[in-house]
């Protein structure tokens, strides 16, 4: 009997992290949940449990390494290796350049950069040792921003971590493409809709802000497309977004 393909996703949560977490539980995968607040994860998993398969929350600060490596020990014993890691775990403070403290934003470059590091290379460290034994790869997937591309003013904290996120996932594709593994970027260009707004009375209105659904479908998509097309950057944006 063939085993169930496995979803990681970190920086699971509400909006687009929970979507996401749908999604793939929709498509009767087991889904393994990763953030730092359990609780709030604990529910989620109890969701996506009831449409799909298997869902599980998992502790981790995706900025520290010895947290990082602990999941995956612990979702590889609990389900085996990810079919699809996503990255979606990231930290933003507003402030101006002289108010913001080194420690602000040395902790934003670790959630939005050097988190992503850690879990791709944890996933790419899984996925090429079941390579090597003859199985499959897998697919990395990496959530970006408009500020992956542009240092707005004030938005230093999160530019600094998106453009290195980016940098990342591109050597990453260029590196394990080779080896059968897809990593790709996914730029999100766009203010997401919060999940408390579920109606707008005009259609207009509800499409200019990003489905936190029809995101996750594009992720689906990417995890599901033949090695023979593998997109490595993927931006997305409503219609009325300029660019």
């Amino acid at each position: 009997m063939e085993q169930r393909k496995l979803a990681l996703i970190v920086g699971a949560g509400p909006g687009l992290g929970r979507s996401l977490a749908r999604r793939f539980g929709a498509a009767e995968m087991n889904v393994a949940l990763a953030a730092r607040n359990l609780e709030r994860l604990e529910n989620l998993s109890v969701e996506c449990a009831g449409i799909g398969r298997g869902a599980h929350a998992y502790r981790c600060d995706a900025a520290c390494e010895e947290d990082v490596q602990a999941l995956f020990r612990a979702v590889r014993g609990d389900y085996g290796c990810p079919d699809v890691v996503v990255y979606n775990a990231g930290a933003f403070l507003a402030r101006g350049i002289v108010e913001t403290s080194a420690e602000e934003f040395e902790r934003c470059w670790r959630v939005g950069c050097l988190g992503g590091f850690l879990v791709g290379r944890e996933a790419a460290r899984a996925m090429l040792e079941r390579v090597g034994q003859g199985g499959p790869g897998g697919t990395i997937l990496f959530t970006g921003a408009t500020a992956s591309l542009r240092g707005s003013a004030g938005f230093h904290n999160l530019a600094v971590g998106k453009f290195g996120l980016r940098a990342l996932a591109q050597s990453m594709a260029r590196e394990l493409q080779p080896k059968g593994i897809h990593v790709a970027h996914v730029l999100i260009d766009g203010r997401i809709r919060p999940s408390t707004v579920v109606e707008h009375t005009d259609a207009n209105d509800g499409d200019a802000l990003l489905d936190p659904d029809a995101i996750a479908e594009a992720y689906f998509q990417l995890y599901r497309q033949p090695r023979s097309a593998w997109t490595q950057e993927l931006d997305l944006r409503p219609w009325v977004e300029r660019f």
